[in-house]
């Protein structure tokens, strides 16, 4: 049995995994190895997801969901051209500006192989357009292929791709963390930690917790739609990250939150407006605790619970994220210390429901 992870070395073994939105059956074996022994129950999920449900004492006939998704911003391989070359769609937006020269790993859950983003050389680009950002279709994937028949022998059309990063500790005593997919294997292995936690102690909450870790919630075809449907929770607390464009030159007006300054907790975003009463007991509890955390200042992006507090007569939703700068790219970085104020303001929030329930 292979030697459950915590912490840092957790947050690393989950970022490395190859686990783009269509692709994450790595990330959600290594889920399964890091969670065995602290469940009750393993709930089947058609869209590839894991959910564990660990029961309540049962005093309460609530449920409550705590959810992060598994999948990674990444490429879809749409074509193999005569010379070796790739080309690809984005599941990640339109900005090219993070792509170009950038390593990928290309392939599927069994198999992958190395490359790098290519573009022609800039001086062929007529001086017109130098400067500006390549189109997609100006983009390819060079895998070390000299032909359309070498490139067949490792990819094939729809095959996967995804950044290719180093997990890297840095700044004062390491306390930032850069590595890809932060966005949201940070909120995975939150959850994988709540559960140990909370599956371990001796007396149980008075409700149901179901731990969902979704998949495709980067193409927005998100699989928290069909796991909270399942779930049909009361309430939910989902895990992510959110970009934070904390540096110098942006507008504060335009700045979301800070990192090293704890958990971002919406209160409203363009899929969701979140539960009063429960973003209130966020903040009380983060207060009565001294745990760090903000309230998220820009309203932007969306996250799982857009389709969550959508489910069966509705759910009561809040949301937690992880600062993260320069997201969506090969480079995610957030704080350590936000890290720990997410899973103890989590773990404070959920007793807290549990004495309330």
């Amino acid at each position: 049995m292979k030697k459950m992870l915590s912490g840092t070395e957790l947050l690393r073994s989950l970022c490395m995994a190859f686990g783009p939105s269509g692709c994450e059956e790595n990330v959600a074996l290594m889920i399964k190895e890091n969670i065995k022994g602290c469940y009750d129950e393993l709930v089947p999920d058609r869209m590839g997801g894991v959910i564990a449900l660990i029961r309540g004492n049962g005093s309460s006939e609530e449920r409550l969901m705590l959810s992060a998704h598994m999948d990674e911003v990444g490429f879809m391989i749409r074509e193999i051209c005569e010379d070796g070359l790739l080309r690809f769609s984005s599941m990640m937006g339109s900005d090219t500006r993070i792509m170009a020269g950038r390593r990928v790993s290309v392939g599927n859950a069994d198999m992958q192989v190395r490359g790098v983003i290519a573009l022609k050389p800039v001086h062929t680009v007529e001086r017109a357009d130098r400067g500006k950002a390549a189109t997609l279709d100006e983009l390819y994937i060079d895998i070390g292929a000299s032909s359309r028949e070498e490139a067949e022998k490792y990819v094939k059309i729809g095959d996967y791709g995804t950044f290719e990063s180093d997990f890297v500790e840095f700044g004062e005593g390491g306390k930032l963390i850069k590595a890809k997919a932060l966005d949201d294997r940070l909120g995975c292995a939150v959850m994988i930690e709540l559960m140990r936690e909370i599956y371990t102690r001796e007396e149980r909450l008075p409700f149901d917790v179901y731990f969902a870790f979704t998949c495709r919630e980067e193409l927005g075809v998100s699989g928290a739609r069909c796991a909270s449907h399942k779930i049909r929770p009361h309430k939910a607390l989902i895990f992510e990250a959110t970009a934070v464009a904390d540096i110098h030159g942006v507008p504060e007006v335009s700045k979301v939150a800070e990192r090293g300054c704890g958990g971002a907790i919406s209160i409203m975003d363009r899929s969701t407006i979140y539960d009063r009463d429960m973003v209130d007991m966020l903040l009380e509890t983060a207060k009565a605790k001294n745990i760090p955390c903000q309230i998220k200042k820009y309203v932007s992006g969306g996250n799982d619970a857009g389709h969550i507090h959508k489910a069966a007569h509705g759910t009561k939703c809040a949301v937690i994220s992880a600062p993260c700068g320069y997201i969506h790219t090969a480079s995610d970085v957030i704080a350590k210390e936000d890290y720990n104020s997410i899973y103890s303001l989590a773990l404070a929030a959920i007793e807290r429901m549990g004495e309330d329930a």
